[in-house]
């Protein structure tokens, strides 16, 4: 089914990026800042006239760069970030290197993990073990749950509306519950070898078989090494367990309150099947997985005698467009803006489709509260009344862009007066490739797949690959939760 025959129903809309009112381009904060600088430019050249010659262009300069885009951030955003990075560099603090120290926590994952551990907890209710990542500086707990994804495109109309309804009840029942902090959903192809299907029909094969028949067989069982794939999908949910009204002071009753919100979550009806709640295993298979993809199929034995430090890589270097690691180097991209349009329910299919490298597509969220979601929109309302009269002020008549947005805001103020909660969302995509040799076919195979979306705006995670690296693995981080 291509984008033009979806049907309406099957569309979802109501994107939106959110947008403060200020001066020009300028952000509201950064027109309040542009105007105290210039005020107290303004009292010192009272006494030092001279001292407008140095301070008027550095501001003015720093104004412009404020105002001005660059890969969709304020190009001041981004020559900060750069610079910041650059001193990271210089301080090695970018290079992370594995090495035994005599310490309680020796061989840390690196980067945005490093205060991560791994709990094997016992669920009473399944009478399974369940793998817990828990953040030891914030005290959050993770939990992450295998998926079986069934396939849509070719449903009817109406399970696909019900699956969709279906999701958004659970992201409502997320703004309803204080200790769920935020969510997200990968879904990882890993390119497969094809044994498994090859063996299978050269076990069936019929030697008595028309010679016809033989030959698509033979010609099949070719080409299969070339186009199987692994599809791994998760669910993460990280909790705050001790947002409640009794104080949880032991670690095995947090964990407990983890589990018991998690379950809470009903995941049926949305056009996935639960496998089971992920374990200390699987959780260690994924994350090594992603440093060495070799270690994709080892076998639980091997897996298992790895400590939660030991599934991370051995030497990693964040570089500013990639991420170097064991077996091989990742580039990460980022959502750079919001749908502008309805999109279809299958948008992401590009993404999804195997190639010749491993890809991690991650959804993050994290579902605002209703009076959060309300006061957000009211605000976005009034932003966006701002920047259409003062521009109707100046030219006459406001921007035909501006009205269509006043006129989005309003409408998704009205659905939240309906039920409907605001959600911030965000998309990521990570490919790993085995050496350098192969980066540039990697990232032109993703960048094919953005371009086929055709509504789906993405950039190069700019001196934050190992970060978005870590947002698509259950380690309990997602970069939405504060």
């Amino acid at each position: 089914m291509t984008t033009h025959e979806v049907p309406n129903a099957l569309r979802v809309e109501g994107f939106r990026t959110r947008s403060s009112y200020g001066f020009l381009t300028l952000s509201q904060q950064a027109t309040f800042i542009v105007c105290g600088v210039l005020l107290g430019e303004a009292f010192i050249a009272l006494y030092e006239p001279l001292t407008l010659v140095l301070t008027l262009p550095v501001t003015l300069a720093g104004a412009g760069l404020a105002a001005s885009r660059r890969h969709g951030m304020p190009a001041l955003s981004y020559y900060w970030a750069r610079i910041a990075w650059k001193l990271a560099v210089r301080d090695e603090t970018t290079f992370y290197r594995a090495v035994l120290l005599p310490h309680p926590y020796a061989l840390d994952l690196p980067g945005v993990a490093a205060s991560s551990t791994l709990i094997k907890a016992h669920d009473p209710t399944t009478g399974r073990d369940v793998g817990v990542v828990h953040d030891r500086s914030t005290g959050r707990m993770t939990v992450s749950t295998l998926l079986a994804p069934g396939g849509s495109l070719m449903a009817p109309t109406g399970a696909v509306r019900g699956n969709l309804r279906n999701w958004a009840n659970v992201l409502d029942s997320m703004s309803t519950e204080p200790q769920i902090l935020g969510a997200s959903v990968t879904i990882q192809i890993t390119p497969g070898a094809g044994e498994a299907l090859s063996d299978d029909i050269k076990a069936r094969r019929d030697p008595n078989a028309p010679a016809f028949a033989q030959s698509v067989v033979d010609e099949l069982v070719r080409t299969a090494p070339h186009a199987t794939a692994s599809v791994s999908p998760w669910m993460s949910v990280t909790v705050d367990p001790s947002a409640t009204a009794t104080a949880l002071l032991d670690l095995g009753e947090r964990v407990a309150e983890t589990l018991r919100v998690v379950d809470a979550l009903d995941l049926s009806g949305t056009g996935t099947d639960i496998i089971r709640r992920a374990t200390d295993v699987d959780l260690r298979r994924l994350v090594r997985a992603a440093y060495d993809p070799d270690t994709f199929h080892a076998r639980d034995e091997e897996i298992r005698e790895l400590s939660w430090g030991e599934c991370g890589p051995e030497a990693a270097d964040d570089n500013w467009r990639e991420y170097a690691h064991d077996g091989g180097i990742s580039l990460s991209w980022t959502l750079r803006k919001m749908p502008n349009r309805p999109i279809s329910y299958s948008t992401l299919l590009p993404f999804l489709s195997p190639g010749r490298f491993q890809r991690r597509v991650t959804l993050a969220y994290r579902v605002l509260d209703p009076r959060e979601g309300e006061r957000v929109l009211e605000r976005e309302i009034d932003n966006a009344a701002n920047r259409a009269e003062a521009t109707a002020q100046v030219k006459g008549r406001a921007k035909s862009s501006q009205k269509a947005d006043y006129v989005k805001a309003s409408k998704a103020a009205a659905q939240v007066a309906n039920g409907s909660q605001v959600v911030n969302w965000t998309l990521m995509i990570t490919v790993t490739a085995r050496s350098a040799a192969d980066l540039p076919a990697a990232r032109d195979e993703v960048q094919r797949a953005i371009a086929k979306t055709r509504s789906i705006r993405m950039r190069p995670a700019y001196g934050a690959q190992s970060a978005v690296f870590a947002a698509g693995l259950p380690l309990g981080y997602n970069p939405l939760v504060k």
